[in-house]
């Protein structure tokens, strides 16, 4: 056998496979430091709702609360997100609002909200974008919601 297969070449593969272990183990410590802002996936109808502890089961009126410690909490209503911040006064790093008509997401900067008849605990509101027709801002919403005299244990 010649030097290179017997000296350099074991070297070379086992360099390349610490470049690439070394690599994996910095995209994981990256990727669990992360400042991701965006809501994450959630598993219908098996994720409970951080406020009251039902099954997160409409999309259209979930909501997420990122918390500064990397947390993700999930809500199965606009109103119960709103109550657990007041509730437990939570160091946010992000919160997200299901729109009410599409599949997609809305940041609490640009989220507006409607009346809705039914909604999982009855607080009768749904997202929309802030620049919908007749649409409440969220700290009007928040109001409405903390000001509940009902649901939620009797709040």
């Amino acid at each position: 056998m010649t030097r290179f297969a017997t000296q350099v070449l074991p070297v070379l593969l086992l360099g390349t496979v610490l470049v690439g272990i070394g690599g994996a183990v910095a995209y994981s410590v990256a990727a669990a430091t992360s400042t991701d802002d965006g809501p994450i996936d959630v598993v219908w109808d098996k994720a409970a709702c951080a406020a009251c502890g039902m099954h997160v089961g409409e999309p259209a009126f979930a909501a997420q609360a990122t918390t500064t410690d990397g947390r993700t909490h999930t809500f199965d209503d606009p109103g119960c997100v709103f109550l657990w911040i007041e509730e437990q006064r939570p160091q946010l790093r992000s919160v997200w609002f299901r729109h009410h008509d599409e599949p997609r997401w809305i940041a609490r900067d640009r989220v507006g909200f409607v009346p809705a008849d039914k909604t999982p605990m009855g607080f009768g509101l749904a997202a929309v974008d802030a620049t919908a027709p007749g649409a409440m801002d969220a700290d009007e919403a928040r109001r409405r919601c903390v000001a509940r005299t009902s649901g939620h244990g009797g709040k």
